[in-house]
């Protein structure tokens, strides 16, 4: 029987039926002088007709003029972070899909073609490399910490905001230009695929995986990870995300929290009271008291906050369906 909920596909304008997407693959790098010729000339390869962006970030070697020898656009964002770089990428490039990934040679770029062929074919705006390290290379790959940290980090977001994303701190992202033009783009550092995930999942904007094998570094480039400070960045921006995109949640917890510490507080001053009438420990039934109040208010800042949510995520998506999606026919 036919999905009567299936929409029909208005027909492309002739100009564009007959026309390929435009592809751009965006390279954020700071000193990958070693690797970036390399991914230049691994997506040249896997995409022909894309055109290949690198964006250096304040490198202190020869990244800029040995992109520039391998062919690829090179431009300059002054503003030190990988989230700086993607925010400027975002606004300065055209295209109809935007192929994100890091410089250091360690993503595959011969899946990149799948990837977009699933973005088109299924009108997703999102298609997210799935890292899979064979287990040979999986300890040079990933550093002590590194997965532990991406499988907990990544569990608290599907916990939070849905289940449809295994590996939220993936570098190569595939993007629909209306996912690129309206997404906020407010991270600074390697928090932007944080931010990318919630966006998406917040929005239900519809999302894919592909399998993408994941290798060490070559020898000379080096890791600009901190597994501690940028782990705990990470968290920082999910916590923050949750209070912005889950207040009410957000502020239930902690009101919660403080009734039931007032609550353990007064059990024992009003076991007193009914046994003497007296009321001996005054300060701790002033703080009792003080921690009830600020529950109340921590669950009325809640409600408060989940109606101005609202309000931003329908003007977000608004601004989303303003943008025309992926309406290429896939390749084949």
């Amino acid at each position: 029987m036919p999905d009567t909920h299936t929409r029909a596909r208005p027909a492309l304008p002739p100009e564009r039926a007959a026309s390929a997407p435009r592809i751009a693959v965006l390279i954020p790098c700071y000193n990958e002088e070693v690797a970036i010729p390399r991914v230049i000339a691994a997506f040249r390869a896997a995409l022909p007709g894309a055109s290949i962006h690198v964006y250096d970030n304040n490198s202190k070697d020869r990244t800029e003029p040995v992109a520039r020898a391998a062919g690829a656009t090179v431009r300059r964002e002054s503003l030190q972070g990988k989230g700086h770089v993607v925010r400027r990428m975002f606004a300065d490039i055209e295209a109809d899909a935007y192929v994100l990934v890091d410089g250091d040679d360690t993503y595959d770029a011969a899946v990149a073609p799948e990837m977009l062929r699933l973005l088109f074919a299924e009108r997703l705006d999102m298609v997210t490399g799935v890292r899979v390290t064979a287990e040979s290379v999986a300890a040079a790959a990933y550093r002590p910490g590194h997965q532990l940290g991406n499988a907990v980090l990544t569990g608290m977001v599907r916990r939070v905001f849905g289940d449809r994303i295994s590996d939220m701190l993936s570098g190569y992202r595939v993007f629909s230009r209306r996912f690129v033009k309206s997404f906020p783009a407010l991270a600074s550092g390697f928090e932007t695929e944080t931010e990318f995930t919630v966006h998406a999942l917040e929005l239900k904007l519809p999302v894919g995986e592909v399998r993408s094998a994941y290798k060490e570094r070559p020898a000379g480039s080096i890791s600009k990870l901190s597994t501690w400070r940028d782990g705990f960045r990470i968290l920082r921006t999910i916590i923050i995300l949750v209070q912005r995109e889950r207040p009410l949640m957000f502020f239930s917890i902690a009101g919660g929290v403080l009734l039931a510490v007032s609550v353990l507080l007064a059990v024992p001053l009003v076991r007193t009271f009914l046994a003497t009438g007296l009321v001996p420990r005054l300060p701790t039934a002033v703080l009792s008291t003080g921690l009830a109040l600020l529950s109340f208010l921590a669950f009325a800042c809640g409600l408060i906050l989940d109606t101005v949510t609202r309000g931003r995520q329908e003007a977000k998506r608004i601004a989303y369906l303003a943008i025309p999606g992926p309406d290429y026919d896939p390749p084949g």
